[in-house]
């Protein structure tokens, strides 16, 4: 299983990345602890720096930790600005309060600030910026197109939409970065807000043409076309699928959720599978074939298996180590490190071991 170089027939799945990254979110959405959410941002950024190639959405994971970061920010504006119910008893300075009528009893803007109010916030915006990295670090190593290609047939013309969507973050990196270096050999400035209102218009300009030209060429080569079924097969397809989905979007609340881990994976492995069977039978209203389909191997597996093992690790130590995924905010204790939790987010870093390597990187 030594990593070969990567090539046209060896290429790993775009699915078991995408896999992989949902099951280091899903971790990440278990815990609190910031030592373990730095850890899992680590794994992450760590398999995108040794896996990741110079394809224009490969330079889009840049931007989600940027994205990640200003989320922090906001979450800790916020607290400073309108508060929180939080009590605390470490008073770090306090805001002139603006007085608010009677119908608006609960909020405030201004007053008081504690250190248990700060870290509080900083804990759920690091929580959400894990989640965002995760879904950029996933974006960053899957082919978008590739991953189109792996889509079953009853989801070809929603799948256009979404990967001219998916191209459209990628596309305004690349732009960005172009304009930037054009502007830059020109001896023009490339900070402050007057620079960014003149590159701003022909990044958006540019970006929209290529993914306009992307689902033009995908529709000039068949996607979307569709084949007569009878009306039977079409409302038990609709049936499966949107029973499977509302499954799945249960499931994973679940999983999620402080305490829905006992019904989650049920519900979500049920809705997985009545999904599965609605789309089976959506596939045949396509009419379209595929020419060289991508391999689901054993490298796919394992990257795809060690995400989804993180995700379980983490799960399971939810119910051994409650206090030390969660570390408490009143009264403020410092954050420690478990052993178990961290060494199974370290499981997370088998793709930078198993999964071909990039030309780039070879």
């Amino acid at each position: 299983m030594r990593a070969p170089e990567a090539s046209r027939a060896n290429a790993l799945h775009a699915g078991a990345w995408w896999l992989w990254a949902l099951g280091l979110a899903v971790a990440g959405s278990r815990t609190t602890n910031p030592l373990l959410l730095g850890l899992i941002i680590g794994v992450a950024g760590y398999v995108v720096a040794a896996r990741r190639t110079d394809a224009p959405w490969s330079r889009s994971y840049g931007a989600f930790v940027k994205l990640g970061l200003f989320v922090v920010l906001l979450r800790v504006v916020f607290t400073l600005l309108l508060g929180s119910p939080l009590p605390g008893s470490h008073v770090l300075f306090t805001l002139p309060e603006a007085p608010l009528p009677d119908w608006a009893q609960g909020i405030r803007i201004g007053g008081r600030v504690t250190a248990e109010q700060l870290v509080f916030a900083l804990y759920g915006g690091l929580k959400l910026a894990t989640l965002l990295i995760c879904v950029g670090a996933a974006n960053a190593l899957a082919n978008p197109a590739r991953l189109l290609k792996s889509l079953p047939g009853a989801l070809y013309e929603a799948g256009v939409a979404v990967v001219v969507a998916m191209t459209f973050a990628p596309n305004v990196v690349a732009d960005v970065a172009r304009l930037r270096t054009a502007r830059r050999l020109r001896g023009r400035p490339t900070g402050g807000v007057r620079a960014v209102l003149q590159i701003g218009l022909p990044v958006l300009e540019g970006a929209l043409e290529r993914s306009i030209a992307v689902a033009a060429s995908m529709d000039a080569r068949g996607y979307g076309r569709t084949a007569h079924v009878p009306a039977s097969v079409r409302r038990t397809t609709h049936l499966l699928t949107l029973g499977g989905l509302l499954g799945v979007c249960a499931g994973t609340y679940g999983l999620l959720a402080a305490e829905g881990a006992g019904y989650g994976l049920p519900l979500l492995v049920a809705g997985v599978l009545a999904a599965m069977a609605g789309l089976r039978l959506g596939g045949r209203r396509t009419v379209r074939t595929r020419y060289r389909p991508d391999r689901w191997d054993a490298r796919a597996w394992l990257v795809a298996g060690s995400g989804m093992l993180v995700a379980a690790l983490m799960i399971k130590a939810n119910a051994y180590a409650p206090d030390a995924l969660h570390p408490g905010v009143v009264p403020l204790t410092a954050p420690e490190l478990p052993l178990w939790p961290a060494v199974s987010v370290l499981v997370g870093l088998v793709p930078a071991f198993t999964a071909p390597v990039p030309k780039e990187n070879a």
